[in-house]
């Protein structure tokens, strides 16, 4: 006999806070039926009050919430899958804030917001973003390093926005019915963080975030690939911290660090020099990306666009995609220029590859992974 039940999320990142209320049918311990919303909201800001966000939100609910999901960012190899949190938990992801510093921090100050709100016998589940990545090939996940160094010492690419990419799959998926586990896709997801994977038959094969959400694409306020020993360097040369110089590779790098602006369109309208070399980095970096991925996959059947740049800046698609018509990857110029939000196709008829922006929409998959967790603890 199934019941409907209310989840709430908590989607938090370095300077947001997503929030919302799903109804679900469960029956018999195991989730049943695509997760409906029925409350969002967002806020913007670095110093935002978890408390205050939240009475405000569970205020407006009718329902009292059977359950709440949060988004974690990492998880490392500790957390390959969703997990309920209790005091283990909270302790386990606060050790791993050391390599997530923007992110996992601000994850437990909304765990333990909600905990007193809510009280500690209403369950909350921890979803990761690195669990999409747990099982990348050796190949993908490993560095060039002795064992000291490496992956015996926790030192692997974990890959980040895995929630995203999965949703971007799911969706690709919905659209192609007839292509089996979605084939070989390119997702990109393109905000203030950005990140690329190759995904076939539904499993992730390459990933450009690693240890840290530093590495891989430019990004808004992050360099994104970057020599290792820039860093020592620039530490002596300068006389600043290492840290010091890593959080101003994440904070004031990017299309900030070299345009003075971390929105690639405001970039793009004040038209000048160095606000064109940052956007001509941003897209060559994809490009380069893209052309990568087409190796580690052999080819692709689709590129999806998620994110807030990803889906309404036509400019920077474009730019992404020039000169991979050898790749089969066409686009309409009309309408990548209409798409600015949303689920629309972007490829030319004639092109091999299909091309789409797509909504991302990681919340249901936090609905349906507590949903999981929950029934996985019931009688």
């Amino acid at each position: 006999m199934s019941e409907t039940v209310l989840i709430v999320t908590v989607n938090s990142g370095s300077t947001s806070i997503k929030l919302g209320a799903f109804e679900c049918a469960s029956g018999q311990g195991r989730p049943a039926g695509a997760p409906h919303e029925i409350a969002s909201v967002r806020h913007e800001g670095t110093h935002l009050d978890p408390a205050q966000e939240l009475r405000g939100f569970l205020n407006q609910l009718t329902d009292r919430p059977a359950a709440f999901a949060h988004r974690v960012v990492h998880g490392a190899d500790r957390y390959t899958h969703a997990v309920r949190i209790d005091a283990a938990v909270r302790r386990g992801i606060g050790e791993l804030a050391v390599l997530a510093p923007l992110h996992n921090s601000l994850a437990l100050r909304w765990i333990e917001a909600l905990t007193a709100l809510a009280g500690p016998d209403v369950p909350q589940v921890a979803v990761f973003d690195t669990a999409f990545y747990a099982a990348l090939p050796a190949v993908a996940a490993e560095y060039a390093l002795p064992s000291g160094l490496g992956r015996d010492v926790g030192v692997r690419r974990y890959g980040f926005h895995g929630l995203a990419h999965e949703a971007m799959w799911r969706r690709w998926c919905e659209l192609n019915p007839d292509m089996p586990d979605g084939g070989r896709l390119i997702s990109l997801q393109l905000g203030g963080g950005c990140s690329v994977t190759a995904t076939a038959g539904g499993r992730p094969r390459d990933t450009s975030m690693g240890f840290s959400p530093l590495e891989g694409l430019v990004m808004a306020t992050r360099s994104g690939d970057i020599d290792a020993a820039v860093v020592p360097y620039l530490s002596e040369r300068l006389g600043i911290a290492p840290q010091r110089l890593i959080e101003s590779l994440n904070r004031e790098a990017g299309l900030l660090g070299v345009g003075g602006r971390s929105n690639p369109a405001e970039l793009l309208a004040q038209n000048n020099e160095r606000g064109r070399l940052a956007v001509d980095l941003y897209c060559y970096r994809i490009r380069k990306y893209i052309g990568a991925y087409l190796t580690v996959l052999e080819g692709c059947d689709g590129i999806v666009f998620g994110g807030g740049v990803g889906e309404h800046v036509p400019e920077v698609r474009a730019r992404a995609l020039a000169g991979l018509r050898w790749a089969g990857i066409e686009i309409d110029p009309a309408a990548n220029a209409s798409a600015r939000g949303g689920d629309q196709r972007i490829s030319c008829d004639g092109s091999r590859v299909g091309v789409w922006t797509v909504a991302v929409a990681e919340e249901p998959i936090m609905v349906r992974e507590t949903l999981s967790v929950l029934g996985d603890s019931r009688p």
